[in-house]
């Protein structure tokens, strides 16, 4: 009995000094920062996780990229943040899938002295140490003053939502109405339905707006999606009605086949972030807050209007395409 307690107190000590090796590694070694996207499949999050990587080879440091799936997986991204805070990484950079929903957990991370970068969207308290993202009302408003000038001023306008709790989406959306209404001859005739974190989910919403405005029959003549799969969704319901080229249509994001309905003439235009600068300039931020340098609270990273006029211009090709293969290795 005596020389089995004998071996478990070893047995003890020996896990204890392996835990304080392993923290000790973390702590000598480098700095680790884990960025937590909304979601992982779309393209917009690859060019943010290709600019996180950059700046992490450039500054020495760690990036743990790791986000839900989906961008309707709140508990997924509670959890994340959560499990980071308990192991104690050196910092955290988060798009919050929700404004009001994460708080809890950032001031969690915040308590435990892990410092908290925000960027894409805005969190409702929490005090982090920036937020850098786009100025998503300005953005929005791009779009809401394209729409009139496409539209000579006159006509009929929707606005298919991004999904409730999105401060992100929000903000481009009340941008685009705000400037159409200083238009009086624009009416918006429908802007509270939303088209869901998916691209069937937006679909489907897309094709009952469409058929509850009576598009076909000329109900509808301008149409403003806030997001890469909204916008997606809309075009396939487009499509699908022949209405591309009909009904003037403004998005945001790019991916592969946006440009290509931008090149086709089906999209009108996009409002581009710089996702790969917003990356970049997240972790760098981070990493200069953790060497005592002092940070802005607040950095807009820009937003441009695509369309095909300007598409080949190099400034525009940089941000359709950026580097994903020398960052990512795909």
């Amino acid at each position: 009995m005596c020389r089995g307690k004998k071996w478990l107190g070893i047995w003890l000590i020996t896990l204890l000094l392996v835990v304080a090796c392993k923290k000790e590694s973390h702590d000598t070694g480098k700095l680790r920062i884990a960025v937590i996207p909304k979601g992982t499949t779309h393209e917009y999050w690859k060019a943010v996780h290709a600019g996180a990587e950059k700046a992490a080879k450039e500054l020495d440091v760690e990036v743990i990229w790791k986000g839900p799936l989906k961008e309707d997986d709140l508990k997924s991204q509670i959890d994340l943040v959560q499990t980071f805070t308990a192991q104690g990484v050196g910092g955290i950079v988060l798009a919050p899938l929700n404004d009001k929903a994460l708080v809890a957990s950032v001031k969690g991370a915040q308590n435990a002295k892990i410092p908290v970068v925000i960027f894409d969207s805005a969190l409702s308290g929490g005090s982090p140490v920036s937020f850098v993202a786009t100025d998503n009302r300005a953005a929005g408003g791009l779009a809401g003053e394209r729409m009139a000038k496409l539209l000579g001023d006159k006509g009929k306008v929707v606005v298919l939502r991004y999904q409730e709790g999105s401060a992100s989406t929000h903000e481009r959306e009340e941008g685009f109405l705000e400037a159409v209404k200083k238009h009086p001859g624009l009416e918006v005739v429908s802007d509270n339905q939303y088209g869901g974190a998916t691209t069937e989910t937006a679909f489907s919403a897309s094709e009952s707006l469409l058929l509850a405005r009576n598009a076909e029959s000329g109900g509808v003549d301008g149409v403003f999606c806030p997001n890469e799969s909204t916008t997606f969704g809309m075009l396939l319901a487009l499509q699908k009605a022949k209405l591309t080229g009909k009904i003037h249509f403004i998005g945001f994001d790019a991916s592969d086949k946006l440009v290509a309905g931008v090149k086709s003439g089906s999209i009108d235009g996009l409002v581009l972030q710089d996702p790969f600068k917003m990356g970049y300039t997240a972790v760098k931020t981070l990493v200069e807050h953790k060497k005592g340098q002092k940070v802005a609270e607040r950095i807009d990273t820009g937003a441009t209007l695509v369309d095909k006029a300007n598409m080949d211009k190099p400034e525009i090709v940089r941000l359709l395409k950026p580097d994903l293969e020398k960052w990512l290795g795909k």
